[in-house]
């Protein structure tokens, strides 16, 4: 059986959403919610793209015996784990999560790296700052070919080899779409913590949460590493799903200044606003992409440069028209204290007495 056009488009546009989402929902995090505006989101996806790139598939060489540079005989060496993983479907999965595991680790240690600015800057300092960090893994990338092969890119192992082609990508996108239902569930359960409270007061008021007892650093580091982890699986699960990883896709448009059109669109501190920003976001591009060729002789320029045209006015749209995005921030709830049915315990014993 051979997969529609149609059924294709529609499976990567879902695909390329739930990564998205994950991305998004880490970055609301930082810039939603606690106010970091991190130009730098591009350094976590791509390290995590690039430990996909590069230990899944050392670690399944070693397991089968395949002999060669992994990187200089990477097309051969890929080939021959894909044929491999078909009998030994277990231990795919295993090092694929163990794999985003690894990665989760490195974005929390680049996290941690990064919070360090972000501790002592703000405004354009930091974002000038973290923009730069962000530049840095796509030049080591390029430039140090043991990592991820350069500027000729690497193949990524696939965990689902055993799967027939026209179930290889329905599948992947159905799991990524489950693993953007967790990171999501994780997201909305940390924002209705008391970490989450106090996100939005270093955000609103950091004097006035420091002068309650609030540690504003340590809050700002946490977050941070939090976000750069759950970002550094999302660029990992994207380099599963495209079957390689080059240095050069991982590029500050389409990994921090789309995300942060895609927040902003569907609107700041709102879980439920990066999704439906994200879903028009990628939906709208997607459609440009796949559309864009049949429009050259009815514009004046090339096409190539339509998206980001196109785009770019959306942007200037929202923030002139609409800053708050689709839905706006909820207010944090909390327990009115002049409700009797919300008192408990030793307190309904004093309210009975002392009424």
């Amino acid at each position: 059986m051979v997969l529609e056009a149609e059924t294709i488009f529609l499976v990567d546009l879902l695909a390329i959403f739930a990564i998205y989402v994950i991305v998004n929902l880490s970055l609301n995090l930082e810039f939603g919610y606690t106010g970091i505006p991190n130009f730098g989101k591009v350094l976590a996806v791509g390290a995590g793209a690039f430990v996909a790139a590069s230990i899944p598939g050392r670690i399944f060489a070693n397991i089968a015996g395949i002999e060669g540079d992994y990187i200089e005989n990477n097309l051969a060496i890929v080939s021959q784990i894909n044929v491999w993983l078909v009998d030994n479907t277990g231990i795919g999965f295993a090092v694929f999560f163990l794999t985003l595991g690894i990665a989760a680790g490195v974005g929390g240690g680049l996290g941690l790296l990064t919070s360090y600015p972000a501790i002592r800057l703000r405004g354009d300092y930091l974002a000038i700052t973290l923009l730069a960090f962000g530049e840095s893994i796509r030049i080591i990338g390029n430039n140090f070919k043991p990592l991820v092969g350069g500027t000729l890119g690497v193949q990524v192992p696939d965990p689902l080899a055993f799967l027939p082609n026209e179930l290889r990508f329905p599948i992947a996108t159905v799991g990524l779409i489950l693993i953007a239902i967790v990171v999501y569930l994780y997201s909305e359960k940390l924002i209705r913590s008391p970490l989450g409270r106090m996100l939005r007061a270093v955000r609103d008021n950091e004097v006035a949460a420091e002068s309650l007892g609030k540690n504003s650093t340590q809050i700002r580091i946490k977050i941070i590493m939090v976000s750069a982890a759950l970002a550094a699986i999302g660029g990992a699960l994207y380099a599963f799903y495209v079957g390689g990883t080059i240095a050069f896709a991982y590029d500050r448009a389409s990994w921090t200044f789309w995300p942060f059109l895609m927040i902003l669109i569907g609107g700041l501190a709102n879980n439920k606003g990066v999704i439906i920003g994200t879903l028009l976001f990628v939906t709208l591009r997607k459609f440009i992409i796949f559309f864009k060729d049949s429009l050259q002789g009815f514009v004046p320029f090339d096409v190539v440069w339509l998206d980001f045209l196109l785009l770019g006015i959306i942007l200037l749209a929202v923030l002139l028209y609409r800053p708050q995005g689709i839905f706006v921030e909820k207010p944090t709830p909390t327990i009115s204290m002049n409700s009797d049915r919300e008192v408990s315990g030793l307190k309904k014993v004093f309210a009975f007495f002392f009424k």
